[in-house]
């Protein structure tokens, strides 16, 4: 067995990959660019190596700077995570020329299925169903418009070299061809060094659908099922489960047969992934091989409760699998959601910064659910926008999808993330939304159940006076806090009342407490509108703690609260909503003031994340019409092109190619 392995990566993955290391006896070594010299990653490590500069290009994804750093530690094998260097197989082939062994499958096998056009040809050759395309490179935007006539509307392009939704955009006409041919063939070249890209038929309402594969370097290869990776936006996903709602038995052999088989066609030697998109009527053809452990992999670890990293470094030291077939079991069922730093409010859009809070549901198994959270970062760590916007996967596990999405939505209300912008509102809707709970999903989800983005989820009544009943209990809980602080003579005027109105949000809901309460804990009656009894609330929340954790009439509620301006600001399952206590007479008043008008930034192009500034795509005095490209803005790997609403003429253009902006920073105003 090693003694000492190097991670050729960082994050989240990166501490994944330490901790198991770290229970088998074995130590490892960090690498870091400068931006993550006070990574968590490295303080984890028994060793850490500075590797270069902030941007990719010049630090994880230089091979001879990883080389030597293994070298330099006297590492006798390296594990590549995901992503950068983990699918080329020049880096494996360098690794075995130092004499250090390369944690993942050999080069031949990373050659033939890192490579999406090759792996294509390997797939149909081994009797694998694919999907109809061309398979071979396109070297210009005019031969990519003539193929894609060919296949037949609409297209998905995609990136040789390709992963993490990087390098592929979807074309239903000839003009969203040619765009999409420029820009995935950018993002690639700047994401994988490598910009060929490739056409085939885009399938609609698709599933996409994955087996994990593993297997040693003495021919066996097995299966170990299937995950659901539907849910998807701009290629990248966002939610994934295990197992399928949508595969039964005989579909989960005859998919894990074709996986098996392609394996074994390559000599396929650790964990891996043949993903596949399946049709409504449960065909299924081959998108792709991963050649390297998933991002989602810790959902297949929940269910059949094996160590994927442990695998996978026991295979490349050499040892046989202990683990046959027939001993695979898929016991209860695992949802993981991706935290990721991204506004969901203004298109998901790229979110940079400091965590200034960072306080994430407690990994614990208890009562038949566990909860587990991989992450790469602690309160204080910077969200730059050289990497990946991923803070955190939080993954919950249950002996049913119905227990197992309930566990999710608890644990996201109890995740806190301040000092970015953060994508746990929107997942947390997805938890309750019903399609998803019904299981009725495909990678067209996201844009089909919010073509018009997403925004704070509008509660039904009865949870909205629920949540005015917490916003009560709170309340109450702070003036007596406030009565009890020294030269208060007497509670504050009110403080006896058993009426009271909650603001929530533009709306006010009158509640009353008839018994009083009883404070530190907190147990009081209220008598939500239209009840004929009221509802026993109780907490041991104190003031300052940023989730009220507590139970209405028994049932858990967990909501996180944030100071805000008269008030505090409640957020619970994808609602934000402003609340204020107020007596019945403030509230009287409190409904004749003015709304305060939003300031008009109809004449302004605003940059909608930190980023930079890519091109320019307009002059001073152009008219545009709507729809037409006026800048593009790269951010975290991924070029974002921003378009006119509306027609109109530009008068100013204060930004250009090369600026670093921030959030709101004007970029062009128009006449």
């Amino acid at each position: 067995m090693f003694e000492r392995i190097l991670i050729a990566n960082r994050g989240e993955i990166a501490c994944r990959i330490i901790r198991t290391a770290r229970r088998m006896g074995i130590e490892t070594v960090a690498v870091h660019s400068d931006a993550d010299r006070d990574a968590v990653h490295v303080e984890m490590a028994d060793l850490a190596v500075p590797i270069g500069p902030a941007p990719a290009a010049q630090s994880y994804l230089v091979i001879e700077r990883l080389v030597e750093a293994a070298r330099q530690t006297g590492a006798d094998a390296v594990h590549p995570g995901y992503g950068f260097l983990s699918e080329r197989a020049a880096f494996a082939q360098a690794l075995a020329e130092a004499g250090i062994a390369f944690i993942g499958p050999n080069p031949v096998a990373i050659e033939a299925m890192g490579d999406k056009i090759e792996s294509k040809r390997k797939a149909a050759a081994a009797g694998v169903s694919t999907v109809p395309g061309h398979i071979g490179v396109i070297e210009s935007a005019a031969e990519a418009a003539v193929i894609a006539a060919e296949i037949g509307y609409p297209v998905m392009i995609k990136a040789s070299a390709g992963g993490g939704g990087k390098g592929m955009r979807i074309a239903r006409s000839a003009a969203e061809v040619e765009e999409g041919f420029r820009l995935a063939k950018s993002e690639a070249r700047s994401s994988f060094g490598d910009d060929r890209v490739f056409l085939e038929k885009f399938i609609e309402n698709p599933r996409h659908i994955e087996i994990q594969v593993l297997g040693d370097k003495h021919g066996n290869l097995i299966h170990l099922g299937e995950r659901e990776c539907s849910i998807q936006r701009r290629n990248q996903k966002v939610v994934e489960e295990s197992p399928s709602p949508f595969v039964d038995p005989a579909m989960r052999a005859a998919m894990g047969a074709q996986a098996v088989a392609l394996a074994a066609a390559v000599g396929y030697d650790s964990a891996g992934t043949v993903e596949f998109v399946v049709g409504g009527d449960r065909g299924f053809y081959f998108l792709e091989m991963n050649t390297r452990l998933q991002v989602e992999h810790p959902v297949t670890e929940l269910v059949t409760g094996i160590d994927l990293v442990e695998q996978m470094i026991r295979v490349a030291a050499g040892e046989r699998l202990a683990i046959r077939q027939k001993d695979v079991r898929l016991d209860g069922w695992a949802i993981e959601s991706r935290i990721y730093a991204e506004d969901p409010y203004r298109n998901f859009l790229p979110s940079t910064g400091r965590l200034t809070r960072y306080r994430p549901p407690a990994a614990e198994a208890e009562g038949g659910v566990t909860v587990r959270n991989d992450t790469g970062v602690t309160e204080g760590s910077e969200i730059s926008v050289y990497y990946d916007p991923m803070v955190a996967k939080l993954s919950t596990h249950a002996p049913t999808r119905e227990e197992a999405i309930d566990a999710m939505a608890a644990a996201l209300d109890g995740f806190v993330v301040d000092g970015i912008r953060h994508n746990i509102p929107f997942l947390s809707a997805l938890m309750a939304h019903p399609r998803f709970r019904e299981g009725a999903l495909s990678t067209g989800f996201i844009a089909e159940e919010y073509p018009d983005g997403f925004a704070p989820v509008a509660l039904e009544p009865g949870e909205r006076h629920r949540l005015a009943a917490v916003a009560l209990a709170i309340g109450l809980l702070e003036e007596e806090r406030r009565a009890r602080l020294p030269g208060r003579l007497a509670p504050p005027s009110g403080a006896w009342r058993t009426d009271w109105v909650v603001r929530l949000g533009e709306e006010r809901i009158a509640l009353s407490t008839p018994d009083g309460i009883a404070a530190t804990p907190l147990e009081i009656d209220v008598l939500l509108p239209g009840a004929d009894r009221p509802v026993t609330v109780a907490s041991r929340w104190t003031p300052g703690e940023p989730v009220w954790s507590g139970t209405i009439d028994g049932e858990p509620v967990a909501v996180q609260l944030r100071p805000a301006v008269a008030g505090f600001r409640l957020s619970w399952r994808g609602a934000d909503l402003h609340a204020r206590l107020m007596t019945p007479a403030v509230a009287a008043l409190d409904a004749l003031m003015p709304k305060k008008a939003p300031p008009d930034t109809s004449r302004l192009l605003l940059c909608p994340m930190p980023g930079l500034v890519v091109s320019i795509a307009v002059a001073v005095g152009q008219e545009v019409k709507a729809g037409e490209p006026l800048a593009t803005v790269e951010a975290m790997k991924m070029e974002n092109v921003l378009r006119a609403e509306r027609d109109l003429v530009v008068e100013t253009i204060l930004a250009k190619p090369g600026d670093s902006l921030a959030v709101d920073a004007v970029i062009m105003q128009f006449a």
